[in-house]
């Protein structure tokens, strides 16, 4: 892990953490509702929303296909859930709109996409469902994937058509590959990652939204400005890492920060805790469990190199 200097320089350009008020209360602290699983990926969704428990919100509600409740349910008793109508493979039907149309207008912000799965129905779900978000929301896993059907051909009109602009997309390189149906470049060497900088830069700007491209050295840009990240390790290459990120990272719009400043904080919080969690147990130990399990920590140094 970087030194302190090092990182307490970079923490230098970032926003402060929110304020917690003795007089808080969950309700403060924002609601975050999640939505996504399926049967075979109830974990996804639930490393989720825990993460987002551990980040800061004051409540984490998870929206799941009926069929796997009572699985996602029985991994923390913190998290509340809310079933959903589901098609024949215990995926969201394209009925489950209408069961979240009184949720999604009641919370602070949203994740959509963990465990979601692939089908014709999802690819439809997810771009009608996000046509009536107004909140922030962090799109991540198969709802990117959805977005790569033909229901949203061109995808540059879709998110001009949103009202709503608060909204972080997450995907790796072959997420994104498909998000511009490109390449994308990879991260061999200096002149590749300048490539990158730049498709990530053109691409949120053109769209109107946050883009966290995963990789070593994650690229947050709104369009405008470029960060890189300077946290995490090549021990986060690991089942549900993603997850534990778009968690925190809801956690912190549902705090009040912006959609860049939440992907800059977010994105830095879930390296360093992973680089905890690495030194820890190893590189090769690393699971998402083990970097909510050092969030905390992240945290804490976060507070204590920002003063």
């Amino acid at each position: 892990m970087q030194n302190d200097l090092l990182l307490s320089h970079y923490i230098e350009s970032l926003p402060v953490l929110p304020c917690r008020p003795q007089t808080g209360h969950k309700g403060t602290f924002g609601t975050v509702l999640g939505i996504g699983g399926s049967r075979g990926m109830a974990g996804a969704v639930a490393l989720a929303g825990r993460s987002g428990l551990v980040a800061g919100a004051g409540l984490v509600r998870l929206a799941v296909p009926d069929p796997i409740l009572e699985t996602v349910a029985g991994f923390y008793p913190e998290l509340t859930t809310l079933p959903c109508p589901a098609n024949e493979k215990g995926q969201f039907s394209h009925t489950a709109l209408e069961s979240l149309l009184d949720h999604i207008t009641s919370v602070t912000a949203i994740f959509l996409g963990p465990g979601l799965g692939r089908s014709g129905e999802t690819d439809l779900f997810v771009p009608l469902l996000l046509r009536r978000i107004f909140c922030p929301v962090v799109v991540d896993a198969d709802a990117l994937n959805a977005l790569t059907s033909p229901v949203t051909e061109h995808l540059d009109r879709f998110f001009q058509s949103l009202d709503n602009k608060n909204i972080i997309l997450t995907p790796h390189s072959g997420e994104f590959a498909r998000l511009r149906n490109q390449p994308t470049p990879n991260e061999d060497n200096k002149e590749s990652q300048i490539k990158r900088i730049a498709v990530a830069k053109d691409f949120a700007g053109q769209h109107g939204v946050v883009l966290v491209l995963k990789g070593h050295e994650t690229i947050i840009t709104n369009g405008e400005t470029v960060t890189l990240n300077p946290t995490g390790n090549p021990g986060m290459a690991t089942g549900g890492s993603g997850d534990v990120l778009t968690g925190i990272l809801a956690a912190l719009l549902a705090q009040g920060l912006t959609p860049f400043d939440a992907a800059r904080v977010g994105v830095f919080l879930h390296g360093l805790a992973g680089d905890f969690a690495a030194d820890r147990l190893g590189e090769e130990s690393v699971t998402a469990t083990a970097i909510i399990e050092s969030l905390p920590e992240a945290f804490q140094t976060f507070k204590k190199l920002s003063r």
